[in-house]
């Protein structure tokens, strides 16, 4: 069986994940949007058994290192999808300063259109690209990957520094960030 595919296999693996944005449109610009995103990440750790190990928010895409306690990591990613994707489209309709609002709009209800499991639109892209994380060398890889995003976007100059990010908690060695993670590596 290979750790890469399409689906998780091993439900109590550990995984490297990553949700992308349709079209890959730049939804995360706005402070409200984020927040939806981490709430429903914390949401997800009380209540459903959401372990995080690493992350980083980007414009338009996140990446994740996950696993689950007692559930199946795929069941709760689908939740957490389809209950931020729902929150994340009504507050953009809501949203009254919203100046790319009827251009993202469109992306979603003809994204939702051209998928017959969505009945009016479709924020995220339907792969979670997850790859099972089996080595510790492994596991640094991804988490570094993952940390770095921002550097190389050219948003900051050190990991640490980004605000949406585990970095800081892995470059100080405590909790510290926005969202509480598990550290995998010591």
């Amino acid at each position: 069986m290979s750790i890469f595919g399409y689906k998780i296999r091993d439900k109590e693996g550990i995984h490297f994940i990553t949700f992308a944005v349709m079209e890959w449109a730049d939804v995360f610009t706005r402070i409200d949007y984020c927040t939806i995103l981490i709430d429903s990440i914390r949401y997800c750790q009380k209540e459903k058994g959401l372990v995080l190990y690493a992350w980083c928010l980007m414009s338009n895409h996140i990446h994740m290192v996950v696993s689950a306690k007692n559930n199946d990591t795929s069941d709760i990613l689908r939740d957490f999808k389809k209950f931020t994707s729902k929150r994340i489209f009504k507050a953009i309709l809501e949203h009254r300063g919203e100046s790319r609002k009827k251009w993202m709009l469109d992306i979603f209800r003809q994204a939702g259109e051209k998928n017959s499991r969505n009945t009016s639109f479709q924020f995220w892209q339907q792969d979670n690209h997850p790859i099972q994380l089996l080595t510790p060398s492994f596991s640094r890889q991804k988490i570094a990957y993952i940390h770095k995003n921002p550097v190389k976007a050219g948003i900051v100059d050190k990991a640490e520094d980004y605000r949406y990010s585990s970095a800081r908690d892995y470059a100080e060695g405590r909790q510290c960030g926005l969202i509480e993670v598990e550290f995998l590596l010591s």
